[in-house]
C-alpha cells in the first residue's frame, strides 16, 4: 500500500507503539529509501515495491524513517519490507535525509537508498503534459526548477545504491528494471543487471561499468542476419564465433572478478555493467546475454539481462 502522511497516520502510529524493545532483531532486508528528480518516477517505483508486497509510505517527516526501519527489525511487527518515498523540495530535508542515512548505518541498519533520474528533456516533457510547475522552479522557468533539484540531489545520487535513468523506460519496462533486483533482496548476494544498448540512442547514466563492443564485426551487414537480434541462435552465433569475441569475454570476466572486492568493500550491492553497439540490436545483445550467463555460473550472483533499445529503430 502507498500510505499518505494524514490518511493512515494513526495505524502507522499504532504500529510503532506496539513494538517490543526487548527481542532480537530479525533478519535484514534493509528500508529502502526511493528518492531522486521529480517526474523522474519516485511513484510509479513505489507501485512497483507495493505490488511485491512492501509497505510503502510517502511524505512522512525524516525523524519517522528511523522509527520505520526499527519496527521492521522488530520479529514481532507485522511488516518486514517498507519502503519511503522522499519527496525532497527543501535544503532542509535533504540535509535531514543524509543525516537519517548516517544514523541508521551506524544502527546496523543502512538502507537501501534507490535514486529515480531522467534526462532534462524528458523531465520538461513529463512536466508539460501534466500542466504542472516544477516545485522548486517558484518565479523561474521549469528548466531552472530542474537545475535547482539536481544540484540539490547531486550528494544523494552520488551515494545512491542503484540509480534508475527512466528516461526511455514505460511503466512496464521500470517493473522488469524493479522487480528482478528486489525480489530477492532479503539475501547478501551483490545483484549485477547487464543491459545492452545502442549509442545512437545515447550512452546510459545508470552504470558502473561501459563495454563498448563496436570491434567485434557488425551483424547488420550480413543480409540473411539483418532481421534477427543478439537473442536470436543465428546472430549470437555469428557474433560469438568472431575471433576476438572469446578473448574479449575471458579478459572481462577476469576484470570483473578484480573489480568485486572494490565494489563489496563500498558497500555496493548493485552493480549495472552497460553494453553498447551501434544499435543496440545484435553485437551488444549477445555479448550482454553470454556475460549474464557467465556471471551466472558464478553461483553467487543474482543476474538479470535486459536490452534497452533491441526493439528501437
Amino acid at each position: 500500500m502507498v500510505l499518505m502522511v494524514g490518511r493512515r497516520k494513526a495505524r502507522l502510529a499504532t504500529m510503532m507503539m506496539n513494538l517490543r524493545s526487548d527481542v532480537e532483531p530479525r533478519t535484514e532486508i534493509p528500508p529502502v529509501l526511493i528518492t531522486g528528480l521529480s517526474g523522474a518516477g519516485l511513484s510509479s517505483a513505489a507501485r512497483v515495491l507495493e505490488d511485491m508486497g512492501w509497505f510503502v509510505t510517502q511524505n512522512i517527516p525524516p525523524q519517522l524513517i528511523v522509527h520505520l526501519a526499527e519496527m521492521i527489525a522488530d520479529p514481532t511487527s507485522p511488516v518486514d519490507k517498507v519502503a519511503v518515498v522522499t519527496d525532497v523540495r527543501s535544503r532542509e530535508f535533504v540535509g535531514s535525509l543524509e543525516q537519517i542515512i548516517a544514523e541508521l548505518s551506524e544502527r546496523g541498519m543502512k538502507p537501501l537508498v534507490m535514486f529515480m533520474d531522467a534526462r532534462d528533456d524528458v523531465l520538461i516533457k513529463r512536466f508539460d503534459n501534466l500542466r504542472r510547475t516544477h516545485p522548486l522552479q517558484g518565479s523561474g522557468t521549469l528548466m531552472v526548477g530542474i537545475e535547482r533539484e539536481r544540484e540539490m540531489l547531486s550528494g544523494v545520487r552520488e551515494s545512491a545504491d542503484v540509480i534508475i535513468d527512466t528516461s526511455d523506460l514505460s511503466v512496464h519496462d521500470l517493473r522488469r528494471v524493479i522487480e528482478p533486483n528486489f525480489s530477492s533482496i532479503a539475501n547478501k548476494r551483490q545483484h549485477v543487471t547487464v543491459q545492452s544498448f545502442g549509442f545512437k540512442h545515447g550512452s546510459p547514466r545508470d552504470t558502473d561499468v561501459m563495454i563498448d563492443v563496436r570491434f567485434l564485426p557488425n551483424p547488420f551487414w550480413v543480409p540473411e542476419l539483418r532481421p534477427f537480434r543478439g537473442v536470436d541462435k543465428p546472430v549470437a552465433d555469428y557474433v560469438l564465433s568472431q575471433d576476438a569475441a572469446e578473448p574479449f569475454l575471458e579478459h572481462f570476466m577476469e576484470m570483473f572478478d578484480d573489480m568485486r572486492p572494490g565494489f563489496e568493500h563500498e558497500g555496493k550491492k548493485f552493480i549495472t555493467i552497460s553494453i553498447g553497439c551501434t544499435g543496440g540490436h545484435h553485437r551488444s545483445v549477445a555479448i550482454a546475454e553470454e556475460i549474464g550467463r557467465r556471471l551466472r555460473e558464478r553461483g553467487d550472483l543474482d543476474v538479470n539481462v535486459q536490452h534497452r533499445d533491441i526493439s528501437r529503430n
